[in-house]
């Protein structure tokens, strides 16, 4: 068996426990030895962080070849409109390529209370809160996919990675489960190394 830690991660909290910069890590939080973040979660995003004991488990649900759903709720400034969650649907274009489609909605205003510190808004525009959920990991890719539909984010919070969620946990609160261990995947097979020295090639004795 393996252990699973749900966490639900705070503003400004770093996903490790490595003190840098003085900025708060995971120690200040989860007093579970020997477990490590599955996945990372920016310091200034919120919500579920999940963490094991186990290497296998860890890369199934951190690898992107798994491509396991990840549910985020993101508050975004301006009136989001159909059209924009369309583009979010079909894929939106990054530097970094095309996005894959998304499940794109837009959702009342969770039931998360307020972020400390609070986020920015303008009086004279308005917010949105959208429920967006994607298969793959890029770097900020929700906030990059709110933004180049015209809409950007001002809080982002991940409710579930594939079946685990926020449910039941405030921020700062973990909770520890038992799970069925995976076994770590095998390290791909390198390719015949010519010795020092070798010629143009092996050669096929007898």
């Amino acid at each position: 068996m393996a252990r699973l830690v749900l966490f639900h991660k705070p503003y400004g909290v770093l996903s490790q426990f490595t003190p840098k910069h003085g900025a708060r890590t995971l120690k200040e939080y989860i007093d579970v030895p020997d477990v490590y973040a599955a996945g990372r979660l920016d310091k200034d995003s919120e919500g579920l962080l999940v963490l094991t004991d186990d290497g296998g488990l860890q890369h199934r649900i951190a690898s992107p070849k798994h491509k396991k759903p990840k549910t985020y709720w993101a508050q975004v400034e301006g009136a989001v409109d159909e059209a924009a969650l369309k583009k979010l649907r079909e894929g939106v274009q990054l530097k970094d390529g095309m996005t894959l489609p998304a499940k794109a909605r837009i959702i009342p205003e969770p039931p998360i209370g307020p972020r400390d510190p609070p986020i920015r808004e303008r009086k004279s525009i308005p917010t949105t809160w959208i429920e967006l959920t994607i298969r793959e990991g890029r770097n900020r890719q929700v906030r990059r996919m709110t933004a180049a539909v015209g809409f950007p984010t001002l809080r982002l919070v991940r409710y579930s990675v594939g079946e685990w969620t926020l449910d039941g946990l405030a921020p700062g609160e973990f909770e520890v489960r038992q799970v069925e261990a995976v076994a770590a995947p095998k390290p791909k097979p390198r390719g015949r190394r010519r010795p020092p020295g070798a010629g143009g090639g092996w050669k096929k004795r007898g």
